[in-house]
């Protein structure tokens, strides 16, 4: 998880930026807001979400697909795990 290290602070950051949005929606509900407004903060969320997979995969594919040395079933191991992981996001 040497990828994740490197950029700790970063996506520390993103996290509590989520972490914000969805304690906004959970206040949006409670007091019974708008359903647009609601529906806009849970998009938000997804969108930060997103970004925050996609920062973590771009980092995982570079350092543990593009790493040298790796064999051919190792990195076929590679390439299922994150097959597997993207199958399971995308549902």
């Amino acid at each position: 998880m040497a990828h994740a290290s490197k950029e700790k602070k970063q996506l520390l950051t993103r996290v509590r930026k989520i972490k914000g949005q969805a304690s906004a929606l959970e206040t949006a509900l409670e007091q019974e807001r708008d359903c647009l407004a609601i529906l806009q903060q849970i998009a938000a969320i997804r969108g930060a979400v997103n970004g925050l997979m996609a920062e973590m995969m771009e980092g995982h594919i570079r350092e543990h697909l593009g790493a040298e040395g790796l064999t051919a079933q190792e990195r076929q191991v590679e390439v299922e795990q994150i097959a597997t992981l993207l199958r399971s996001y995308m549902k």
